[in-house]
């Protein structure tokens, strides 16, 4: 029996699989079980943005499975104490304080209460087009029709505001708003990139009304979009920052940290049983170290750019619109992006919808100049067949 028949066999059924087993991965390659290989764009959502099994990430954790693996936050942690220092050292200004958790989902929900318990307040503003995870308080800030509607009813108090528009968000921001929910580039949404001006303005919107500002960087942290977290591209000091995704180099942890606005949270507000155990902390201090270390930022930014004008002058009618940041890039087509998607992994490249027509690539930060020249030639037969 293969891994396609025996998975199909026991799994839930809830995810859209691709018909391909992936048994193996190295920096932006994975090896299915029959021993193709692909250049991987999608990266664990991306996740993999040190690259599949970073021997820096592979030999912390290794040396942490020897020592201590589970420790719960009822007790102190070196590990967990040195991680604090280092995410919170390069954490954008005015962030002090740091909860650790296991998904992107869950900093959402816990950003969320502490927004409520800090303010006193209920209401939450997000935005359309925006996606914040599939728990039943992130999915209720999530847009998206068909993922919230088969739930309802959902945690009242939410509304949503077309992304982009400062005055609709002027209109519902009052008194009884504890926060605003935003993403610098909605990823799941189509790869949207906010303006600095727009940003601005609903940052500055918080502060007269009383509001806190999130900021969900659960896709774009870690230097995915050029800088180390996205709000740095318009210096934003957001009140509460979301992060997960490539924070621990693979390894399930996510993050939300807290600036001077947030008070009022007491002992027994939240938890987590598996948030902040060793084993995570050390992969994510390693992934850190190396991120910083070989400047990925930087490199997501150069290479970034370089691909989006490669892909820009791509003569295609089926093309729509290039748009992204750093290696955060979709491709908007006129037509539905699935069939592409099939023909790009035929041609040995793995990527991602962002919603129906967009086509996007998040690549690990660390893949080459030459992989990149691959991923683009490939786009570009598939893109104009």
């Amino acid at each position: 029996m293969t891994t396609i028949d025996l998975e199909s066999r026991y799994t839930s059924g809830v995810y859209p699989k691709r018909d391909v087993a992936i048994v193996r991965g190295l920096g932006a390659r994975v090896w299915d079980e029959e021993g193709r290989e692909y250049i991987d764009c999608v990266g664990g959502h991306g996740v993999a943005i040190v690259g599949h099994c970073n021997p820096a990430v592979v030999a912390a954790i290794q040396l942490q499975a020897e020592t201590l693996i589970t420790c719960p936050e009822v007790f102190y942690s070196d590990v967990r104490a040195r991680l604090l220092e280092r995410l919170l050292a390069i954490a954008p200004a005015g962030l002090e304080r740091a909860y650790l958790c296991n998904s992107g989902t869950e900093a959402v929900e816990a950003a969320l209460k502490l927004a409520r318990l800090s303010t006193g307040r209920s209401g939450v503003v997000a935005m359309m087009r925006g996606f914040h995870g599939r728990t039943m308080g992130a999915l209720s800030a999530t847009w998206e029709p068909k993922y919230r509607e088969p739930f309802m009813p959902l945690v009242p108090g939410f509304s949503h505001v077309p992304y982009g528009n400062l005055d609709a968000l002027s209109e519902v921001v009052d008194d009884g708003t504890a926060a605003v929910l935003v993403e610098v580039v909605q990823g799941e949404g189509g790869v949207n990139v906010g303006s600095g001006e727009y940003l601005r303005g609903v940052q500055a919107l918080c502060a007269e009304r009383g509001a806190l500002l999130i900021v969900d960087e659960v896709q774009t942290g870690f230097g995915r979009t050029g800088k180390f977290f996205a709000c740095q591209h318009h210096d934003l000091r957001p009140d509460l920052l979301c992060l997960a995704k490539g924070m621990a180099g693979g390894v399930p942890m996510g993050a939300v940290l807290l600036g001077r606005r947030v008070g009022n949270i007491s002992s027994g507000a939240h938890g987590s049983t598996f948030g902040g155990n060793p084993l995570a902390c050390a992969a994510a201090l390693a992934a850190i170290d190396y991120m910083v270390e070989h400047d990925l930022p930087g490199q997501a930014a150069a290479k970034g750019a370089r691909l989006m004008e490669r892909l820009s002058g791509i003569e295609a009618r089926l093309i729509r619109e290039v748009r992204g940041l750093g290696l955060m890039i979709g491709i908007d087509l006129r037509k539905r992006v699935t069939p592409y998607l099939r023909a790009l992994m035929d041609e040995g490249v793995l990527a991602l919808p962002a919603g129906s027509t967009v086509l996007r690539l998040l690549p690990p930060l660390v893949i080459s100049d030459e992989e990149l020249d691959a991923v683009f030639r490939a786009v570009e037969r598939v893109l104009t067949a």
